[in-house]
C-alpha cells in the first residue's frame, strides 16, 4: 500500500536534489513518507573534478552520464531513497551544459525538448505516486542554468496536465497535487554561511564571494514560507553528497562545486510554497516546518 504521505521532487541532474533536498528527503523516507525523485537529464556536460575521471568528459569519452547514474544510486543509498527515475527514462533527455554554450544546441538537449511532450513523462509518474506535495526549482532554475529552468517548467506543466482528466487519459487517473514548492535559500543564511567560511579562514574556497547579495540563488527571506529541519540527517545528507565526488568537493561542513563557489552543508532545507494553502507555522518567521503541514486538516 501506498504511505500516506507522498512527496515528488523534480531535479535537473544527478546531485542536485542532494544539495538541496538532501536532508528533507531523508527525514521523510525515516518518517515513512513516499519519497520519489525524478531527475530530468543524465548530467552529461558537467565538469569532472576527479582528475582520473576527466577523460569520461563530453568533449572526450562523454560517459559522465553513465557514471553519474551509478553516483546517483549511491547517493539514495545514503538517503534512503528506493524510488528514483529519469524523465522518458534514462537518456532521452541530455544535459544542456551552461547557457549559451554549445551544448544548448545538442538534438537531444533537454533546453529544447517540446514542454508537452517532456511534461506528459512527468505526468505519468505524478498519476502513478499520486504525491500530496510537489518540489522544484523557481522560474529561474536558481542561478540560471538552462536545463534547472526546463525542469521548473516540465515539473509545473505536468502538475497542471496531471490534474486534467481530459489529459491523455491512458496516462493514469487524473491527480491534483495539494501543494507546490520551490526550493529556496534564504539571503540571510546564505550570508551566515559565507561569513563562517571566511571565520574559518578559507578565502579561495568561496571564489571570493563576501556578499549574498552576489549569489543568484539568494532569496529574500520574506519569501520562504517553510524550513524542514533534517538536522538529524546531517550525516546522511553529507555521504550523499560525497556519493557525487565528480561534480562535488566536500570539505569538513562546506562544499563546493566545479566554479569553486563553497557554501556550508545545511541540513535544514527551505521552501517557498506557490500553490496550495500555507500550513501553520511557528517561529520567529512563522515558517511551516513540514512540507505537508495543513494537510491533515
Amino acid at each position: 500500500m501506498a504511505p500516506d504521505r507522498r512527496v515528488l521532487l523534480v531535479h535537473a541532474h544527478p546531485d542536485d536534489e542532494t544539495i538541496n533536498n538532501g536532508a528533507t528527503m531523508a527525514r521523510y523516507v525515516a518518517e515513512g513518507a513516499g519519497v520519489t525523485l525524478l531527475t530530468c537529464t543524465l548530467g552529461e556536460e558537467g565538469e569532472i573534478l576527479v582528475p582520473e575521471l576527466a577523460q569520461l568528459a563530453a568533449d572526450q569519452a562523454d560517459q559522465l552520464g553513465g557514471y553519474r547514474i551509478g553516483e546517483l544510486r549511491g547517493a539514495m543509498a545514503a538517503l534512503g531513497v528506493t524510488d528514483f527515475r529519469f524523465l522518458g527514462g534514462a537518456g532521452r533527455y541530455r544535459d544542456s551544459g551552461m547557457m549559451g554554450t554549445p551544448a544548448n544546441e545538442h538534438p537531444r538537449a533537454f533546453w529544447n525538448a517540446d514542454l508537452d511532450e517532456a511534461a506528459s513523462h512527468a505526468v505519468a509518474v505524478i498519476r502513478e505516486v499520486r504525491p500530496q506535495v510537489l518540489v522544484t526549482y523557481d522560474d529561474f532554475g536558481g542561478y540560471g542554468h538552462p536545463d534547472h529552468i526546463q525542469a521548473h517548467r516540465v515539473a509545473m506543466r505536468a502538475a497542471d496536465l496531471a490534474a486534467d482528466p481530459g489529459f491523455r487519459p491512458d496516462l493514469g487517473l487524473a491527480w491534483t497535487i495539494a501543494k507546490v514548492y520551490w526550493n529556496a535559500m534564504p539571503r540571510t543564511l546564505l550570508q551566515q554561511g559565507i561569513d563562517a567560511m571566511a571565520a574559518a579562514g578559507d578565502t579561495t574556497f568561496f571564489d571570493g564571494v563576501t556578499s549574498a547579495d552576489d549569489l543568484p540563488f539568494a532569496v529574500p527571506d520574506d519569501v520562504v514560507t517553510t524550513e524542514v529541519d533534517g538536522g538529524a540527517f546531517a550525516q546522511h545528507k553529507d555521504a550523499a553528497m560525497r556519493a557525487h565526488p565528480t561534480q562535488i568537493l566536500v570539505d569538513g561542513p562546506f562544499f563546493a562545486l566545479s566554479n569553486n563557489l563553497g557554501l556550508e552543508l545545511a541540513a535544514v532545507e527551505h521552501y517557498r510554497l506557490v500553490r496550495g494553502e500555507r500550513g501553520p507555522g511557528g517561529g520567529p518567521h512563522g515558517w511551516e516546518d513540514d512540507l505537508f503541514a495543513g494537510l491533515d486538516r
